[in-house]
């Protein structure tokens, strides 16, 4: 599962999420994994790089961000259209067996203890930096992003590789009732790309 998995420098952390994907967010805390989807989730900062999400109170997989202190946010892609669907409209407090119905992998990366999806083409591994005013009063959250990685298939060269990857490592974006949409077509502007 690892084997196109490559690190992401920090610096270069905002273009995995620059285009506005749906994501899955993840935790664990004594020994209990739950994943999510979450569409709220962006870049708030640089240096270091930090994100925001909106994660309800009634999420399981808040009450393990909060526990841990960590949590992880991936980049579903195509081929994971059901998966992100199912484990955003299930909720492991109704179903223990929540991820194995679901289809999740869960992997590891050294050094990290969070459960990661496998099939994703990015993952980002947060500490969660606490604000109790805004977590109570708009479900927002915040995370340092302390590690990155991407599959190569999708992201090398600190690009994304949309228009040249197979059709199924395309991200998803949610718009409501079971529907997305799968980014689109790559466009450039006259002046081209800056490095």
């Amino acid at each position: 599962m690892k084997t196109h998995i490559a690190s992401v420098p920090l610096e270069q952390v905002l273009r995995l999420l620059n285009h506005g994907p749906a994501t899955l967010v993840s935790a664990r805390h004594a020994g209990v994994n739950n994943v999510m989807a979450a569409s709220w989730v962006c870049m708030l900062d640089y240096d270091p790089p930090k994100v925001t999400a909106i994660i309800d109170k009634g999420a399981k997989t808040r009450e393990l961000m909060e526990k841990s202190g960590m949590f992880a946010i991936q980049v579903p892609t195509v081929s994971l259209l059901k998966l992100t669907y199912q484990v955003g409209h299930m909720s492991l407090a109704d179903e223990p067996e929540k991820l194995e119905k679901c289809g999740v992998q869960l992997f590891e990366m050294e050094g990290h203890d969070l459960p990661l999806v496998g099939g994703c083409s990015a993952w980002l591994a947060c500490r969660l930096i606490p604000e109790a005013r805004n977590q109570e009063t708009y479900d927002l959250f915040i995370g340092e992003v302390v590690a990155a990685w991407a599959d190569t298939r999708a992201f090398k060269s600190g690009r994304w590789q949309f228009e040249t990857a197979d059709p199924r490592w395309r991200s998803l974006h949610y718009i409501a009732g079971g529907h997305f949409y799968a980014i689109g077509e790559a466009m450039d502007t006259a002046e081209g790309m800056p490095d």
